[in-house]
């Protein structure tokens, strides 16, 4: 049972008493999708020159608050006003009219353009229908200097490293004039260097005077980070308060209520035969790579991102040909690059890009649900009857949950996406599969069911190959694990063997235990 005061706010969590007029406020919100209430009355305030963090379980209501923020559709009840004055249902141009930009968790820069380009999309200086290139990179070249990036203007944004993606796009958002900046989990796919100088630029822009919503499932870095936090559950306001009252457990606590969070398994599995062989495999950053999976067990290869573990999604799945080594399941090897080779010998690759590689966001829930089976099967009549039957059956075993009947897997929260992805590939109980970040951008709460839901795959015999740059994750599922750095797996260890301590100084360059 959560602790709370006669107000019902959990002990230890309080408002500020700073009287700032805010440039954001929310009074009184209510917004509902066919009768289910997504927001209940939800009060919000954003002052100049503040990091004001947002957390909660997926479903608390935090992407529909922001929806409302952005415009994307208009409230049902209260008020929005900016800068103290009521807006009356924004619309996305009045949004950002008003200097209210966002930085989705899906990076939106252009790949093919350069980094001038991206900056300036849509806003390129031009004279008789001709860009003014040398004008364009003055600007750019000025913006990013004046909030102290040092990122090539000619390079391509597909090129650049999610950071620098993430930076950049920041800084278009403030160019353009954003003065209300929404990042929406900004540091999920980001390794340690990266997220750091994701931070640095919040700082830099709180010092400027932007305020910032900040949306994150990493709890440690909105405590580093934001000034207040408001906390979320089931639509409401479960609490707000200043950095300085909270620490981890009592944010934990006033996020997931009388909700339990599940710990590491006591009783560990006892593996099988092997089912799947990867030797000498390597490509892109990827060194040359032997590991062994057995029935019903979990290996971990746990890295920095980008250090090379990113690779296996690619060279098991079938998208990439490898430069050396073969993936064999039960001994057969599987031709490499091919997709139809590896759904075929019953292995399973699980994305961490849901939107870009896993689901079709525009396409609805049933569908995505059956987009695998049919892709393997090819049938010549879909029968929508049994597409919805079947899908209805994979809601309830993993625990999807959507306000509408059958929306578009786009509308859903990440944690009910990530389901929806899980369901997709590993319904039909598959030899083996690759999970790649499994839990990426998804709550504490969704978490642990997505950790139940892989103990049950390997309970039910599936080799299951872990790629996570989560080290408490890899304590909490793996039964061993193999540390990558700088693309060369460089120990391998059984988890009852190796602390958190040993597994963090691996990754960061140190010496194995």
């Amino acid at each position: 049972m959560a602790v709370t005061d006669a107000n019902g706010t959990p002990a230890g969590l309080g408002r500020s008493s700073a009287e700032d007029v805010p440039v954001l406020e929310m009074r009184g919100v209510r917004k509902s999708f066919g009768g289910a209430q997504a927001l209940a009355g939800v009060d919000f305030t954003l002052r100049p020159g503040e990091v004001h963090a947002v957390v909660g379980m997926n479903g608390a209501g935090k992407s529909t608050l922001v929806e409302l923020i952005c415009g994307s559709f208009p409230q049902d009840d209260g008020e929005i006003l900016i800068d103290g004055r009521p807006q009356g249902p924004l619309t996305p141009r009045r949004a950002h009219a008003a200097g209210v930009r966002i930085v989705h968790q899906r990076r939106t820069l252009v790949a093919g353009l350069s980094v001038t380009e991206n900056l300036l999309l849509g806003r390129l200086p031009t004279r008789a229908g001709r860009v003014l290139w040398r004008k364009a990179r003055e600007e750019a070249a000025a913006a990013l200097a004046d909030l102290g990036l040092d990122v090539a203007l000619g390079e391509r944004a597909g090129d650049l490293g999610p950071g620098g993606q993430t930076l950049v796009e920041m800084a278009r958002e403030v160019h353009y004039g954003g003065r209300v900046l929404i990042l929406d989990e900004p540091t999920a796919s980001l390794g340690g260097r990266d997220a750091e100088r994701v931070h640095d630029l919040v700082r830099t822009l709180r010092g400027r005077g932007t305020a910032i919503v900040y949306i994150s499932h990493h709890l440690d870095e909105v405590l580093s980070l934001a000034d207040r936090v408001t906390i979320m559950r089931d639509g409401r306001v479960a609490a707000v308060a200043d950095r300085a009252a909270l620490d981890l457990p009592t944010l934990v606590r006033a996020m997931v209520g009388d909700r339990l969070v599940q710990g590491r398994p006591e009783a560990r599995r006892s593996p099988g035969a092997p089912v799947l062989t990867l030797s000498g495999l390597g490509g892109g950053r990827l060194r040359p790579f032997d590991l062994e999976v057995r029935a019903g067990e979990v290996v971990a290869v746990l890295g920095p991102a980008g250090d090379g573990q990113a690779e296996l999604f690619g060279l098991l799945s079938g998208l990439r040909r490898a430069r050396s080594g073969t993936v064999a399941v039960h001994g057969a090897a599987i031709r490499s690059g091919s997709v139809a080779a590896a759904l075929g010998a019953g292995l399973r690759c699980v994305t961490g890009d849901r939107l870009a590689y896993g689901l079709v966001p525009g396409l609805g829930v049933d569908e995505n649900l059956d987009l695998v089976r049919r892709g393997r099967l090819r049938p010549w009549l879909v029968r929508w009857r049994d597409v919805h039957a079947r899908a209805r059956s994979s809601r309830e075993r993993y625990g999807v949950t959507t306000l509408q009947d059958d929306p578009a897997v786009a509308a859903l929260s990440g944690g009910n996406q990530q389901k929806v992805l899980l369901a997709a590939w590993l319904d039909e109980a598959p030899a083996a599969c690759l999970l790649e970040e499994p839990t990426n951008g998804v709550d504490i709460a969704a978490k642990a069911e997505i950790h139940t839901i892989v103990d049950g795959l390997a309970e039910r015999g599936t080799a299951v190959l872990l790629g996570s740059s989560d080290i408490d994750e890899v304590i909490r599922l793996a039964d061993r694990v193999v540390v990558v750095r700088a693309g060369r797996a460089v120990t391998e260890l059984p988890m009852d063997q190796v602390s958190r301590d040993d597994l963090v100084t691996l990754t960061a360059g140190g010496d194995q235990p």
